[in-house]
C-alpha cells in the first residue's frame, strides 16, 4: 500500500475527525488530530507553570487559533517522526493558517511526494456548526466523538467503545464556537488559494449526510486517483 498524506479541512463540526479516524482505518494511517494534540499541550498539568503554554492555553480555550510559530515547531517535529516511521498521514484541520503551510506542505512533499497529498474540504452551514458543535459529547478517556444525531438515547452517560464518562469541552459553548467560525473564515479558507497556487486541487464534499456516505465519497477518489 502506497504512503499517502491527507488534508481534511472545514468548519469546526464539519466532520473532521470522524472522516479521519475512518481514513486512517482504511489506509492505515497515523490520524493527526492538530486540535487534540495542541490541546493535550496547553492542558497538560506538568506545564502549566510555563509562560508560553499559560499564553497559548488562554487562546486555545477563547476559540482563537493559536500562535503559528509555536503550532508549527510542535507539529513538524511529530509529523517527521511519522513520515520516518514508515506511516502515512491523515490531518484533520491542518495546516490551518497561510504560514503554518508553508513550513508543513514543504516536510509532506519531502516525505510524501506531491501526488501523494490530497485535500479535501467539508462544507456545512454556520447554522448546522453551531448545532452540532452544542451537542457535541467526547468520552474523557479513548477520546471517542458521539454523534448525538444517530445515537438512541437523549441523555447518554458512557461511551459506546470503552465505558468511559463523557464531558464537554471549553471550545464546544455557543459563544466559542462563533469566534471559531470567525477564525476558520479569516485564517484557515484562504489556504485554498495559497494549494492552488502551489498545484494541489482542493475537493469540496458536503458535510452534511451521515458520516459513512462522505466516507464513501473519499474512499472512492482516493483509490481511483
Amino acid at each position: 500500500m502506497r504512503k499517502i498524506a491527507i488534508i481534511i479541512y472545514g468548519p469546526p463540526g464539519s466532520g473532521k475527525g470522524t472522516q479521519a479516524n475512518l481514513l486512517a482505518d482504511k489506509f492505515n494511517l497515523t490520524h493527526f488530530n492538530t486540535g487534540k494534540f495542541v490541546e493535550s499541550i496547553v492542558h497538560d498539568p506538568t506545564r502549566q507553570k510555563e509562560a508560553v503554554v499559560q499564553r497559548e492555553r488562554k487562546l486555545f480555550d477563547e476559540g482563537k487559533l493559536m500562535t503559528p510559530s509555536f503550532v508549527l515547531r510542535e507539529v513538524v517535529e511529530k509529523v517527521k517522526g511519522i513520515a520516518k516511521a514508515g506511516f502515512g498521514v491523515v490531518f484533520s484541520g491542518s495546516p490551518r493558517n497561510i504560514y503554518e503551510a508553508k513550513g508543513l506542505i514543504p516536510i509532506l512533499e519531502r516525505h510524501y511526494g506531491k501526488k501523494n497529498i490530497f485535500v479535501f474540504e467539508l462544507c456545512l452551514p454556520p447554522e448546522e456548526c453551531v448545532k452540532r458543535n452544542s451537542e457535541r459529547m467526547m468520552c474523557s478517556v479513548c477520546g471517542f466523538t458521539l454523534l448525538v444525531k444517530y445515537y438512541p438515547s437523549a441523555h447518554p452517560k458512557y461511551c459506546p467503545v470503552c465505558a468511559g464518562s463523557f464531558y464537554k469541552r471549553t471550545l464546544d459553548n455557543k459563544k466559542v464556537i462563533m469566534v471559531r467560525l470567525k477564525e476558520y473564515r479569516d485564517r484557515t479558507e484562504p489556504m485554498r488559494g495559497f494549494l492552488k497556487k502551489r498545484g494541489y486541487h482542493v475537493r469540496f464534499i458536503d458535510g452534511r449526510p451521515a458520516p459513512y456516505k462522505i466516507f464513501l465519497k473519499l474512499d472512492d477518489y482516493i483509490k481511483n486517483s
